[in-house]
C-alpha cells in the first residue's frame, strides 16, 4: 500500500465508539506495518508527505491513537501499527488556566488537540535545560507516556506564579499544582 493511502486507511481502522473518551491503544498489539511519512514538528504541527495537515479534526482524530514505546512513536489501530517522526513532544500546551491560590491552586492546561490536563502526582510539570544555551524546555504529562511541550506564552505565565521554596538544602522557584509542587529552575542568587 503506497504512503499516500496509508493516512486514510489509519483513519478508517479506529473504532467508532458512542462513549467519550480515548481509543484503548494501549491495549492494541497489532504487527508493526513500518514507518509512513509522518511528522509533528516541534511546534504541534503535523505533516504528511512533507505538506501540512491542515483540517484540525483529522489531526485531533490521529492525535487520539499516538503511542510512545521506548523512545519512538506510532500510529496504532486494532489491525496496523506505524512509525511517525516527532521533533520533540507529540503535543504542545498552549493554554493555561489557574484556580484557586498558593497550595490549593490548580493549573489546567489545554493542548493544541484540545486535551485538557490537570498538572498534580498523576501529570507532572518538568522542565529540561539545554545543555549548551541553559534555555528552559517545559513539560506536562498528557496521558500514557506522552508529554506537551509546553508553549513559551504559558512558561512564562507559570513563572509569573513561581514562588520560592527550599528542597534539599537549596531554594527552588516553582508552582503549586493539585498539592504537588514543580520546580521550574534554582531561585536566582
Amino acid at each position: 500500500m503506497s504512503d499516500s493511502g496509508k493516512a486514510g486507511d489509519l483513519l478508517a481502522q479506529i473504532p467508532k465508539s458512542d462513549k467519550p473518551g480515548l481509543p484503548p491503544v494501549h491495549l492494541w498489539n497489532p504487527d508493526f506495518c513500518g514507518d509512513i511519512d509522518m511528522r509533528i514538528a516541534r511546534d504541534g504541527s503535523w505533516f504528511y508527505m512533507g505538506t501540512p495537515i491542515g483540517r484540525k479534526p483529522m489531526v485531533r482524530l490521529f492525535s487520539t491513537i499516538i503511542r510512545r514505546d521506548g523512545d519512538d512513536y506510532f500510529l496504532v489501530t486494532p489491525v496496523e501499527k506505524v512509525g511517525i517522526q516527532v521533533d520533540d513532544a507529540p503535543f504542545v500546551a498552549v493554554t493555561l488556566r489557574v484556580e484557586g491560590e498558593g497550595e490549593r491552586q490548580a493549573l489546567y492546561f489545554t493542548t493544541n488537540v484540545e486535551d485538557e490536563v490537570l498538572a498534580g502526582a498523576e501529570h507532572p510539570l518538568r522542565v529540561e535545560l539545554d545543555a549548551a544555551t541553559q534555555e528552559p524546555a517545559p513539560y506536562v504529562h498528557v496521558r500514557a507516556n506522552l508529554e506537551a511541550l509546553v508553549h513559551r506564552n504559558v512558561f512564562y505565565q507559570l513563572v509569573e506564579l513561581a514562588v520560592p521554596r527550599e528542597i534539599d538544602g537549596q531554594t527552588w522557584l516553582g508552582v503549586w499544582s493539585a498539592g504537588s509542587f514543580f520546580p521550574l529552575g534554582p531561585q536566582p542568587d
